[in-house]
């Protein structure tokens, strides 16, 4: 049952609403994708790249934990980022069994440039709403990094920076 604004306000309900919402948001970045200069980077690859970027030093395993996928399958990623020279593997300093996985400097320079893409689409968006919905969106959103962070381990930059930027767009 919608509260009195009209808005849904059940985890349930609210949860189909950012669905839909993050459906969009994938067809907003997609649209901007094809026009940046690592354009071959799939939808999982760009994920794994922000844990990595969040958690930087991390393991196989807590990148697979972060992105809930078994360990082959987040080392034959890993194998397809590091050919693609976007990701390194160290030696852990405390394990000899375990590798530290870190950004390169072109890895970096896609998130950058995939940060450019984003923000643009989502200004035009953000454009389009009254200064009160922007605000309540940046309050919202708030909320929900801070949840998504505990969920997926942590406060990295990548999240803390998508609060920033809806927050510098209000």
């Amino acid at each position: 049952m919608p509260h009195r604004t009209g808005l849904p306000h059940r985890p349930a309900q609210v949860s189909e609403e950012v669905c839909a919402a993050s459906e969009l948001l994938e067809v907003l970045w997609g649209r901007g994708q094809e026009a940046a200069t690592f354009g071959g980077v799939s939808p999982s690859q760009l994920r794994a790249l922000l844990v990595i970027e969040q958690q930087e030093g991390s393991n196989l395993r807590s990148l697979g934990e972060a992105l809930g996928s078994r360990a082959p399958s987040v080392s034959r990623l890993c194998d397809r980022m590091e050919a693609m020279g976007l990701v390194q593997r160290d030696p852990s300093p405390t394990s000899r069994r375990e590798v530290e996985l870190r950004l390169t400097r072109q890895g970096r320079e896609l998130l950058e440039e995939y940060r450019v893409i984003r923000t643009r689409e989502l200004t035009a968006v953000l454009e389009r709403m009254q200064p009160s919905e922007v605000a309540a969106l940046a309050v919202g959103l708030t909320a929900f990094r801070s949840a998504a962070a505990q969920r997926i381990g942590g406060e990295g930059n990548a999240v803390a920076r998508l609060r920033d930027d809806v927050a510098d767009s209000a």
